[in-house]
C-alpha cells in the first residue's frame, strides 16, 4: 500500500529521525493547546497529546496517515517542560544530576480515511552522572538546548552527562520512536523496508 505520510509536527529533530525511514511524507504543525490538565500524569499527557496532534491534522485530509508524537520529562514524577533559556535548563539539569530522568513519548497513527487510530507511549529511562555546576554551564553554552525537554540533546554533545541509558529505541529519546512506529505503519500495510 502505497499511503501518503504526514507528520503532525514541524521539529526538526522527528523529522530528520523519519527521514531514516527513506519514506516520502510532508510536515504539517498542529495548532493545539499542550497545557497539562489537573491531575493528569506524564503518560496520559503524551497520550492525549499525540492523538490531538493527528487528529488535528487528519481533520485537514480526506486520507493519509498522520503521525502525532509528543513528549515529556519526569524527575521524581515531576513534568518538566521545554526550559526555554539557560537559567531553567541549569536548574533542570541540577535537578537530574545523579538521577533517573524518564522520558514518555507519546505516538499515534492516524488513519485519516478509516478514522482508526494506534497509539502508545514509549518510556525511556536516562541515568545521569554526578554533574557539577561548572559541567552543566559548560555544556548548556556549548549546546544550547533549550527547546528540548530535559534540556540535554542525546544525539549530541548531551550524551557526555549520561551513566548509562535503559531502552528499547534511541530513536524515542529524540522524540520519536521508530521500532514502535514501524510496526504501527506494517499494521497499516505499509512497509518498511
Amino acid at each position: 500500500m502505497t499511503a501518503q505520510i504526514i507528520l503532525a509536527s514541524t521539529s526538526v529533530f522527528r523529522r530528520a529521525l523519519l527521514e531514516k525511514l527513506d519514506l516520502e511524507f510532508s510536515t504539517d504543525s498542529p495548532d493545539i493547546d499542550e497545557s497539562p490538565i489537573d491531575g493528569e500524569t506524564a503518560e496520559q499527557l503524551v497520550f492525549r497529546l499525540s492523538e490531538s496532534k493527528a487528529a488535528c491534522i487528519a481533520a485537514k485530509h480526506s486520507q493519509g496517515l498522520v503521525i502525532g508524537s509528543d513528549q515529556v520529562a519526569c524527575i521524581d514524577g515531576e513534568i518538566l517542560g521545554k526550559p526555554g533559556n539557560f537559567d531553567n535548563a541549569m536548574q533542570q539539569l541540577l535537578k537530574a544530576s545523579g538521577k533517573s530522568v524518564d522520558f514518555y513519548t507519546g505516538l499515534c497513527l492516524f488513519n485519516a480515511q478509516s478514522g482508526q487510530k494506534q497509539t502508545l507511549v514509549d518510556v525511556f529511562k536516562v541515568h545521569f552522572r554526578n554533574l557539577s555546576d561548572e559541567q552543566i554551564s559548560r555544556y548548556l553554552k556549548k549546546e544550547e538546548p533549550y527547546n528540548c525537554a530535559g534540556s540535554f540533546k542525546s544525539e549530541g554533545y548531551g550524551i557526555s552527562l549520561f551513566e548509562r541509558l535503559e531502552g528499547d529505541d534511541p530513536n524515542a529519546l529524540i522524540g520519536l520512536p521508530l521500532i514502535k512506529l514501524i510496526q504501527l505503519f506494517e499494521k497499516e500495510g505499509v512497509l518498511i523496508p
